[in-house]
């Protein structure tokens, strides 16, 4: 018996040890087949790529009688405004002296994802040049000359279509040009341009109190290409008549996005948004204290508000927050959230995904041609195929912006002000009145559960909440009335323990 009992035992062990044999094999060659299917796919992806960025190019130049610089470019115009001069150097490419007039550039605020994305084509494009310049002969007095002007200068090593888009920014701030061919000129996403004054607010929907003066104030930021209505349909008709007679409530369209101003000069940095929610909310209604509930992007802007403004927010409801800590001693941190974000993979289907709208500014013009330019069509047929049965708020925000709102605002918010978020954390500690709350879909598959898990440990002090059978949307839709009840208990014991 004890001997039939080893025996089978040593069989159980061969099994199991078989078994795990097998499931690495099998781990190894799908992680393996991965690979390889991804880097066809995105090599492939690299040449529609660049094919439609000479086809946006040809159009742009037919239709507007001018080509807007795009990030995949290593040239820039020689006809530089005057100012002072700053030496460009593109990666691994020739550097040129160009000039810049304004006192309020910021060239940290923008995210060298937006132009240092690596891929086949660049790669391809960067060897010939270096190939090329070898046997590119120099006049030596040209040289010397070139040497001389830059030892008078200062230096910023980066893509020159940068400058050529801040020139173009700066040299039209007072500018507000007709939406482009490839965006939508329909009254809804052009009621923000008049002629006769700048867009200088955001569009706000407002809900104060019926009677009474309320005792605060609370800001809503919606998620990346949402708009208020992500709020204003679902949470404030579900608030109770305590909270409605007691909080001044403010949801925004992003600057970008909604009904808010789709400036094609912008960049959309983090200074331009947070900019645009200080004159359009705080300044405007004279908002001295405030809550903050945010949404995924809207996240990173409302800790970067709170951390501006450490004493006059007295709570931070944070849902589903982008958060990717960057290792210490990373030396491109904003490169670091984009791989995280984007890891160019076509398994999960999630990831690929991501990497399209990260990676490839024509692809996703591409997309926002057939889809926001012809945002009507499209909610038309929804409403037609559900026979009015669906309410299509969260296509509307969806659809109401442009692609140079949604990419700039990708980059330079979620992998720019996103690589900084530790220091807003580290400025909010300092303000131990200040609530933290994060709420976070357990099925979330757009922004991963880690994210919480990983800002909660970073900031102790707060409180996450893991939703079980919620997603990144459901977290919120669908269980607005149980939300807006757990907003007002944060709202309440925020305020009295103040």
């Amino acid at each position: 018996m004890l001997e039939k009992k080893e025996e089978n035992t040593q069989e159980q062990e061969i099994i199991m040890s078989v078994m795990g044999k097998t499931r690495s094999i099998l781990t190894m060659s799908g992680r393996f087949m991965n690979e390889a299917i991804s880097f066809i796919v995105f090599c492939l992806l690299d040449l529609v790529d660049f094919t439609l960025c000479f086809l946006f190019k040809s159009v742009d130049m037919l239709v507007e009688s001018e080509c807007k610089p795009c990030y995949c470019s290593s040239s820039a115009k020689e006809a530089i405004t005057s100012g002072g001069k700053i030496l460009v150097s593109e990666h691994g490419g020739e550097s040129k002296i160009v000039s810049l007039s304004s006192t309020k550039l910021q060239l940290e605020d923008i995210s060298d994802t937006l132009y240092s994305r690596p891929s086949l084509v660049s790669e391809v494009s960067r060897l010939t040049m270096n190939e090329i310049k070898k046997f590119k002969l120099e006049d030596p007095v040209l040289h010397q000359s070139k040497r001389n002007n830059y030892s008078r200068c200062s230096s910023f090593t980066g893509n020159t279509t940068i400058v050529e888009m801040l020139q173009g920014k700066i040299g039209n701030q007072d500018v507000h040009p007709i939406p482009r061919w490839s965006d939508c000129d329909c009254k809804e996403c052009c009621s923000w341009i008049d002629p006769s004054s700048k867009p200088t607010s955001l569009y706000v929907k407002s809900q104060y109190p019926t009677s009474g003066e309320a005792k605060e104030n609370v800001l809503f930021i919606h998620g990346f290409i949402s708009s208020s209505l992500f709020w204003t349909e679902t949470l404030f008709p579900n608030f109770s008549s305590v909270a409605k007679s007691s909080y001044r409530l403010f949801a925004v369209d992003l600057l970008g996005f909604g009904n808010s101003p789709k400036p094609n000069e912008s960049l959309y940095t983090l200074r331009e948004h947070l900019d645009m929610i200080e004159k359009s909310v705080l300044e405007a209604h004279k908002v001295q204290s405030f809550h903050i509930v945010a949404h995924s992007l809207g996240s990173i802007l409302a800790l970067a508000l709170a951390a501006k403004y450490p004493q006059s927010v007295k709570s931070i409801t944070l849902i589903a927050p982008p958060y990717y800590p960057v290792p210490k001693g990373e030396a491109q941190p904003t490169q670091y959230v984009m791989r995280q974000m984007a890891p160019r993979r076509v398994f999960p289907p999630l990831a690929l995904g991501s990497s399209l709208f990260f990676w490839y500014e024509h692809i996703t013009r591409m997309i926002c041609f057939l889809i926001c330019k012809n945002h009507r069509l499209w909610i038309f047929l929804a409403r037609l195929i559900t026979r009015n049965r669906v309410r299509t708020y969260l296509l509307e925000g969806f659809f109401s912006h442009t692609h140079n709102a949604a990419w700039h605002t990708l980059h330079n918010i979620i992998c720019g002000a996103g690589a900084k978020v530790g220091s807003y954390l580290e400025t909010l500690k300092g303000n131990p009145n200040c609530k933290v709350t994060i709420f976070h879909g357990k099925d979330d598959l757009v922004i991963p559960t880690d994210c919480s898990y990983d800002l909660k440990k970073n900031f102790p002090s707060a409180t996450l909440r893991v939703i079980d059978d919620k997603d990144h949307i459901t977290i919120v839709v669908g269980r607005q009335k149980d939300f807006a009840r757990e907003l007002e208990e944060i709202w309440s014991s925020t305020n009295n323990n103040n």
